[in-house]
């Protein structure tokens, strides 16, 4: 495939461009860019700003919502999306759900659920993993017994990102108890405020409180919430991982990480000279900024794959793994920049409003707190072990 931008593309850029200059608050930008916690208002802002120009749902068809951009424009737009340092799209309902609706919804689904999700008037989170079903997913516990018109819905779901500021949750359940472990799970959407649900926080090591457990007893979910065949619903869930895992591989994230190192590291003196000039951190970074390159090529070819009607299949698996891998040596090289400027952290000064003095260069300020909570992403969304063992079943077949 032909990696350089047609005209038309390169116009489409100056397009988002000037949207992105217009459109994208500078208070936003300036949390995003400098590493400080977004409130649910927020990332609402941005959800509703892209929506009202058509551009939230930039992968979904036309007939749905979507602008019916091709693969090389939403490459565009969220790389340039990650330079201007907007909020990320919340991903649940927009990234996961949807295109598990689209695919495998009803109509009825597709006509109730799709143009909430759009509006906003419903926020989503993911209700895959337990704390005996992370990796291996197909291990859930979580139970849906159909009585009468509805399911009743009794177990535990953990890490459930940002379910503190969710009204739905799209559930993996066991339906069938004595079928093979994936063939005995459905995929059900539960609403967050039927009696039975309880979010509990789980406040991380850097105060921050962006995931949670819920917990479920006798939840009454209505038959009609079931996405899907009963007992099908590991289809589904194998389905949206594609989408999560190529979205965890963060391209547009890592673009704009290695522009804010380079900065950092021409502007840090070690040893009486830029730390950009110092033998082997020079080396670390050249070698991330090629796997970099590497890394956009092979999302390119995914990207088109999909456009293609294809599902990206052992390629998601390798985005995630070398996506997540160049954006942790991204944060351990910002870290090591900022020497001991970078820790300890003040928690308070992830926040906005914070007066007091800053100490260090800009990028002290979440160097730390962003390179220990992105340990996380080699690990969520099936770990890159499993990724690994996905890869050597499709491609070489052991």
């Amino acid at each position: 495939m032909d990696l350089n931008f047609t005209p038309d593309e390169e116009a489409f850029r100056s397009e988002v461009r000037g949207f992105l200059k217009a459109q994208l608050p500078q208070d936003l930008s300036a949390k995003v860019r400098e590493g400080l916690r977004l409130t649910r208002d927020d990332m609402a802002q941005w959800h509703q700003i892209l929506n009202q120009r058509g551009w939230l749902a930039n992968h979904w068809p036309e007939q749905y919502g979507g602008p019916g951009w091709s693969a090389v424009q939403k490459f565009i737009f969220e790389l340039e999306c990650a330079l201007a340092h907007s909020p990320r799209t919340v991903p649940f309902g927009v990234g996961m759900l949807g295109p598990v609706l689209i695919k495998y919804g009803n109509e009825a689904q597709k006509r109730y659920w799709l143009p909430r999700i759009l509006s906003g008037e419903d926020w989503w989170c993911q209700g895959y993993s337990e704390p005996g079903a992370g990796s291996d997913l197909a291990g859930v516990k979580t139970t849906a017994v159909r009585q009468g018109d509805h399911y009743l819905v009794n177990g535990q779901k953990t890490w459930t990102t940002l379910g503190q500021h969710a009204n739905m949750i799209f559930c993996l359940v066991r339906t069938n108890r004595d079928a093979k472990k994936q063939e005995g799970i459905s995929f059900l959407l539960v609403d967050m405020n039927t009696p039975g649900v309880e979010v509990r926080p789980i406040i991380t090591l850097d105060g921050e409180h962006e995931v949670n457990e819920v917990f479920f007893t006798d939840v009454k979910v209505p038959l009609e919430n079931l996405v899907g065949e009963e007992d099908k619903g590991w289809t589904c869930a194998k389905y949206l991982l594609t989408y999560e895992r190529t979205n965890i591989a963060g391209v547009g994230f890592s673009v704009a990480g290695l522009e804010k190192l380079k900065i950092a590291a021409a502007r840090v003196m070690h040893k009486g000279r830029p730390l950009s000039q110092d033998p082997l951190f020079a080396a670390r970074l050249a070698r991330v900024e090629i796997d970099l390159e590497n890394m956009k090529t092979t999302n390119l070819r995914v990207l088109a794959a999909v456009a293609g009607g294809g599902v990206p299949g052992a390629e998601s698996s390798m985005l995630k793994i070398r996506g997540t891998e160049i954006r942790q040596e991204l944060l351990s090289l910002m870290r090591r920049a900022m020497g001991p400027y970078a820790l300890p952290f003040v928690e308070a000064a992830l926040h906005a409003g914070h007066e007091a003095p800053p100490i260090g260069p800009p990028e002290a300020r979440a160097a730390a707190a962003q390179y220990f909570n992105y340990r996380k992403l080699s690990i969520f969304g099936g770990s890159n072990e499993i990724q690994k063992n996905i890869i050597s079943k499709m491609i070489l077949g052991l």
